[in-house]
């Protein structure tokens, strides 16, 4: 990227630079936010393929696929890269068109990509069975090599977590749970809630200490509403009012006549 910014004017390149920082800084916490920084660089410089790139991931973080799908198409055709294949048959599966992401799993492109790619692709693959109701075949997809590995790689807890949640799908609980557990342990950052679904199937739950204070709070306030409530002022013109009167004014005679 840095490359490509430098065939910029050094003012405009820094200006270029600075949205794409923001928009990498925003995109998982403020997408709309890195989407609107997205559309500044896109301005800017629409020549350059970093910024095609990043504009499709910040229109695809706000769900906006067929702009997406647009400015990835842009960006390899500027560098020849097969990189982005997967999450452009991703935002196919967006659109609605799952036949059209399965056409793309399929295609040579995918043999170009690395590893992480062709797991990547893979993913890609199963959700598209699963949008047209094909949950055995979402399966199957998922079963590979890389899903009987061992080794922890970064994208084996997502693998991990999409075959077990494919197997919840399809009804067989005892092996999802196997799954979500797996998934669990190569799951060091925190990408999936395989942690939350696994305790889901075993029936933990889990108790929010600040709604628990909240609660008791709001219940000791009504408690002492309550208790106001029940002390009643003597109305005007009542018994217990002519009463009182009625002895402050006989208090009163003695003292005078004393």
């Amino acid at each position: 990227m840095r490359q490509e910014l430098m065939s910029l004017p050094k003012g405009l390149a820094e200006d270029v630079s600075r949205n794409l920082v923001m928009v990498a800084r925003l995109i998982d916490e403020d997408p709309e936010g890195a989407y609107n920084y997205s559309r500044i660089a896109l301005r800017l410089a629409s020549r350059v393929a970093a910024v095609r790139e990043a504009a499709g991931f910040a229109a695809y973080a706000n769900q906006k696929y067929s702009e997406a799908l647009a400015e990835f198409r842009a960006a390899r055709r500027m560098t020849g890269n097969v990189d982005l294949w997967p999450v452009m048959a991703d935002c196919e599966r967006g659109m609605g068109r799952p036949e059209k992401a399965l056409d793309m799993a399929g295609a040579p492109e995918v043999q170009k990509l690395d590893k992480a790619g062709q797991v990547e692709m893979r993913l890609v693959a199963a959700g598209a069975r699963r949008d047209m109701d094909q949950l055995e075949a979402a399966i199957v997809t998922l079963q590979s090599p890389e899903l009987a590995s061992h080794s922890v790689q970064p994208w084996t807890a997502r693998l991990r977590y999409a075959y077990a949640d494919a197997l919840l799908a399809a009804g067989r609980t005892g092996e999802a749970r196997e799954w979500f557990a797996k998934a669990v342990e190569s799951d060091k950052d925190g990408s999936t809630d395989a942690s939350d679904r696994l305790a889901e199937l075993d029936g933990v739950e889990f108790v929010d200490a600040l709604v628990d204070d909240e609660n008791d709070t709001e219940a000791g306030a009504g408690a002492e509403a309550g208790a106001e409530d029940d002390v009643v002022a003597p109305e005007p013109g009542s018994d217990s009012h002519i009463d009182n009167d009625s002895d402050s004014d006989s208090d009163a005679k003695g003292d005078r006549s004393d």
